[in-house]
């Protein structure tokens, strides 16, 4: 979004520039992931004579325009381990969903309730045991094929998971439960993105309190599968962005607080920063 409040769509041009794709006709991102190549398209509106905008000049939005959000989850060996750990009512179902054949896929998140890079997420005011859960996000199109990659965090209380895994829905999808940002990356092959590596980073009080990091390649099913069982018996008019679950997961002892601030970073594609308030 422009100083004057114009939303418009740019296309990154280094660190410090963005090209405005809006002055060749782009009215959305829904339109390039929709496109048969995104890749190519943006290519071939990179070699217009289009203007270009400071970075610093724009306020970046989420990239989820009009797409439902879903998550996967325990896809990760981490993650299972300590959704395991948060209660020993849940641990026989975390274990065996791991192996399954049919994963675990969920919704997280309306359109209109994503939160943007640099917009504070929320943990919950009924909630003691509050954790970020850094994510590689696929961003896929109304025919199911993934048209791009951004950095998800679905935002957990763990204690209420743990409470009874029935009250997941509680413990998940919550006001400002939900990041992504900071953009859209694409042109990338699966085989390429499982080099990327997941990393986050929070601060309290300009101390760093927590610090992880995980391989993309650490995500046990493939990109297809996952895609695959997102769009069996649904139709996403618009298209939709999958979270492929965390690999990232503080210790029992650490909880989110509110002022706290989560960096996460996926080298393929940028950092989502986020601030933490009480909701």
């Amino acid at each position: 979004m422009t100083a004057d409040n114009q939303v418009r769509v740019g296309l990154a041009k280094g660190d410090d520039a963005l090209i405005d794709l809006t002055a060749a006709g782009v009215e959305s991102i829904t339109s390039i992931l929709e496109s048969t190549d995104p890749k190519q398209y943006l290519t071939g509106l990179g070699e217009q004579d289009l203007p270009e905008v400071a970075r610093d000049d724009v306020t970046l939005l989420s990239p989820i325009e009009v797409q439902e959000v879903w998550a996967a989850g325990v896809t990760y060996l981490r993650s299972k381990d300590a959704r395991m750990e948060e209660s020993d009512f849940s641990a026989t179902a975390y274990d065996r969903v791991y192996d399954a054949p049919r994963p675990e896929i969920f919704f997280k998140s309306l359109p209109e309730k994503v939160v943007a890079c640099g917009e504070p997420v929320g943990i919950r005011a009924d909630a003691k045991w509050n954790v970020p859960e850094p994510e590689l996000v696929l961003m896929m199109n109304s025919r199911g094929d993934i048209a791009g990659y951004a950095v998800g965090n679905d935002m957990s209380s763990r204690d209420i998971e743990g409470e009874n895994l029935l009250y997941l829905p509680q413990a998940k999808v919550y006001h400002r439960s939900c990041a992504v940002g900071p953009w859209v990356t694409v042109g990338a092959s699966e085989e390429e993105a499982r080099q990327w590596e997941i990393s986050l980073k929070i601060e309290r009080g300009g101390e760093v309190m927590f610090e992880g990091s995980v391989s993309v390649n650490q995500i046990k099913r493939s990109f297809s599968e996952l895609a695959e069982f997102m769009n069996r018996s649904q139709v996403f008019p618009f298209g939709s962005a999958l979270l492929t679950g965390t690999g990232i997961v503080p210790g029992d002892d650490f909880t989110l607080e509110e002022g706290d601030q989560i960096s996460i970073h996926i080298s393929g594609i940028g950092c989502l920063i986020n601030s933490v308030v009480r909701v």
